[in-house]
């Protein structure tokens, strides 16, 4: 039945939603273009205009491109990385296999888990085995943190990558299948001609979340490296935060990373 009152069911049930969005985002984001053109601290009331140089600052900063060209590094590891062991786990979790749904249970615990506490728990255990093997911990070289926060990642989402993946490929129907099986498809051909191409819209996806997740990694980074050895491991987030709150006037500047992280 349809209502004879539009106007009332938007008020009911899209202004609040609305009204929530516009607040606590683009509200702030306007805001947050307009910090970047002043000199504000980050404290005083004052906001001088000073233009476009906080962002001149920004192309500037050796930090900045550290920590972008660490987190471009990081994305393209862990994107391939993660998807494909993801799709690989969901296509033997649909095999039928014994106790199949305890391992698809298993697998995606470690999503329920926040990301500080996964980065803590991570650095007592590599910390542990680095000691052991090398004498040292992850904040003795850049390269351990590095892939100390890729495991980290890789643990904690393929999972839930997975259930996506698991969805997608129960989705195709079984007729097709078994066409594929008597006209004589092995599992090779079978998974290369009929379960990828049909399972793209859950690459897709997956690539885009585990995507966007991987740029915007900080509280695994805050707790497993914070960054070291300096500022080493920091990515582009952390950069940002520690620009932003740890550097006494430089709130506009960080203010400015953060509108080009958002462009990014």
């Amino acid at each position: 039945m349809k209502s004879s009152n539009k106007g009332k069911d938007f008020c009911v049930f899209a202004l609040p939603g609305l009204f929530c969005f516009l607040a606590v985002v683009m509200v702030p984001f306007i805001y947050g273009i307009y910090l970047t053109l002043t000199d504000w601290n980050g404290v005083s009331s004052v906001k001088n205009f000073v233009g476009l140089s906080n962002f001149a600052a920004v192309m500037r900063d050796a930090q900045f491109w550290k920590s972008l060209l660490l987190t471009f590094k990081y994305v393209i590891a862990v994107v391939v990385l993660v998807n494909v062991i993801a799709f690989l786990l969901a296509y033997i979790l649909t095999r039928g296999i014994k106790g199949q749904n305890f391992f698809r249970a298993g697998f995606f615990t470690p999503n329920l888990i926040g990301g500080i506490i996964l980065g803590y728990i991570w650095q007592l255990l590599l910390n542990g085995i680095l000691i052991k093997l090398t004498g040292a911990d992850l904040t003795f070289s850049a390269t351990y943190g590095y892939w100390g926060i890729i495991i980290l990642y890789n643990w904690q989402k393929i999972g839930y990558l997975m259930i996506i993946y698991i969805a997608g490929i129960q989705s195709i129907s079984a007729d097709l299948m078994e066409a594929a099986q008597i006209d004589g498809a092995n599992y090779r051909q079978t998974l290369r001609k009929i379960i990828i191409p049909l399972v793209m819209p859950s690459i897709t996806i997956c690539s885009f979340l585990s995507l966007t997740d991987c740029f915007k990694m900080y509280d695994q980074n805050l707790a497993l490296t914070g960054g070291a050895p300096g500022t080493q491991t920091a990515m582009l987030a952390m950069d940002i935060c520690n620009t932003y709150y740890n550097r006494i006037g430089f709130a506009g500047i960080g203010q400015a990373k953060a509108v080009v992280f958002t462009v990014l």
